[in-house]
């Protein structure tokens, strides 16, 4: 074999070994990520199947040797619970529905009307994003305390849609801009009003951008803590501060019941995520490039 050619062997195997050492650079980047993103969600599944008196056991397994679920159970023989569940659902999915018809009709406006002052508003609903939620919550209790919603489902779900808006609006605006305006010009022609053209023709298009937004507004509603335990009420209470309350005390704190009661909330959203995820991944991405 020439020297020319042992070198071109040589280059090769270097460049093979070079393929497999970042190959296997880049499995155990993605398997450390994965044990750090997925490792406290298996702990609160171990926790929430813990017997109560091993929950505490020093040095703590990864594998109980044995399993119980009292502290699932407990959750459903909760009356108080099962409350701030429906509390929830009713809370999120109202305020789920109330946020996606806004907002389609204002991104709907944004996007194929010219008018004075459109850019100007845009801007001024997106700077909403600007501020943190937790800022205007004193200003929020007292307009709702002099409206009479404190204590109500209203309260909640008035808050939540006003800070679900702005990303649902450009987020549907984004995907909007996508669809030709041939198409509704072509629709007017045939004798369309621009319910019509909303309802039946931009709505089916932009059906994996509607379930993205839907479930964030979801999400927000589901998820909230600081607003839902400060203007609903013991009654009107949803499941994230019902959960603290509950469970959570100034000298001894649930961590089973908790654990097992925070596996049961992530569930809707889970399994949401399970069966929307091809229209979420469209929705999420079907607005960045322009056709």
């Amino acid at each position: 074999m020439t020297a020319s050619g042992m070198s071109e062997t040589s280059t090769m195997a270097a460049s093979q070994r070079q393929k497999v050492l970042d190959r296997v650079v880049l499995y155990l980047s993605f398997a450390v990520v994965a044990v750090f993103a997925f490792f406290p969600i298996y702990w609160m599944l171990v926790t929430s199947l813990t017997p109560a008196n091993q929950v505490f056991r020093f040095p703590p397994k990864l594998f109980p040797a044995s399993l119980t679920l009292d502290h699932y159970q407990a959750f459903f023989d909760n009356p108080t619970l099962l409350r701030y569940f429906r509390n929830s659902l009713f809370v999120s999915t109202v305020t789920a529905v109330g946020s996606i018809l806004i907002s389609t009709y204002a991104a709907y406006s944004f996007s194929k009307f010219r008018y004075a002052g459109r850019r100007a508003l845009m801007f001024l609903i997106l700077s909403a994003q600007m501020f943190p939620q937790a800022l205007l919550l004193i200003a929020l209790y007292l307009m709702f305390d002099e409206l009479g919603l404190l204590n109500s489902y209203w309260s909640m779900i008035l808050a939540f849609t006003t800070f679900t808006l702005p990303l649902c609006i450009w987020m549907l605006k984004s995907y909007f801009d996508t669809i030709p305006d041939d198409l509704i010009e072509a629709a007017k022609v045939d004798g369309a009003g621009q319910f019509q053209i909303i309802h039946r023709i931009l709505m089916p298009l932009a059906a994996p951008a509607l379930v993205s937004t839907t479930l964030f507004a979801f999400i927000r509603g589901w998820n909230d803590y600081i607003y839902a335990l400060t203007l609903a009420g013991p009654h009107k209470m949803t499941l994230p501060p019902g959960l603290v309350l509950t469970y959570i005390g100034e000298f001894q704190t649930s961590w089973p019941n908790l654990m097992a009661s925070s596996f049961i909330v992530s569930l809707p959203i889970v399994i949401a995520f399970l069966f929307m995820q091809r229209y979420i991944a469209g929705g999420l991405v079907a607005g960045a490039v322009k056709g």
